[in-house]
């Protein structure tokens, strides 16, 4: 974090209350995804927005397959659709999610970025617009480099962004260049990604994790 940011984070307050999450993965996030969302109580107080690359020329089993893993409802994201905590809302393939300012979602088959569709970048660059410090960012394994304009969104509006280790990461491309935008909050296994999750979903957790960035 640079000197502006570290600076920024000391005028923060205990006010800041975490609002919703956006996690993105690709290769090797099927199962990178479960850990983490089965991980999760069902009461998780959060809305949960998902970007994981997928065939873009065949339907995806994904929202299917979560669900009977977790304690938490997860669903096929569609237009239109309000956010709902403790609901996991999946991108379908082909479609970028996007999130609005009045707590609804939108679908676009705008054009590709960094070559894919759905895209980590737009969902993170429109959660930082509308849910702005209330924003957890995590990045899970894959490869390539997208995400790494939306760590960048979200870090400047003030959310909080998780990255999962690369070295340990089943495929370490997308979290090392999230890691390389030095935008990133924390480095964590995945097996702490969930806990902390649920952490900062608290108001104690949150405050707990403002202090941290404000030393």
């Amino acid at each position: 974090m640079d000197s502006s940011a570290k600076e920024r984070e000391r005028e923060v307050s205990s006010r800041r209350t975490s609002e919703i999450v956006a996690i993105t993965a690709s290769a090797g996030g099927v199962e990178a995804l479960s850990q983490v969302l089965s991980e999760l109580p069902p009461d998780f107080p959060l809305p949960i927005v998902v970007v994981q690359h997928l065939d873009p020329h065949h339907p995806s089993m994904l929202p299917e397959i979560l669900a009977r893993r977790c304690a938490i409802a997860v669903k096929q994201a569609e237009d239109g659709d309000a956010l709902k905590p403790g609901t996991a809302f999946i991108a379908p393939p082909d479609q970028h999610l996007l999130v609005n300012a009045d707590g609804t979602m939108s679908l676009s088959h705008s054009d590709l970025v960094h070559f894919v569709r759905p895209s980590a970048d737009l969902l993170f660059e429109s959660v930082a617009a509308s849910h702005e410090d209330g924003t957890i960012a995590v990045v899970l394994t894959g490869t390539g480099s997208d995400a790494t304009m939306g760590v960048q969104a979200v870090d400047k509006m003030g959310g909080w962004v998780i990255v999962e280790d690369p070295e340990t990461a089943d495929f370490a491309g997308m979290p090392r260049a999230a890691v390389e935008t030095g935008a990133v909050d924390e480095v964590l296994e995945l097996g702490e990604i969930a806990g902390r999750l649920v952490a900062l979903a608290g108001d104690g957790g949150r405050r707990e994790y403002d202090a941290g960035r404000a030393e």
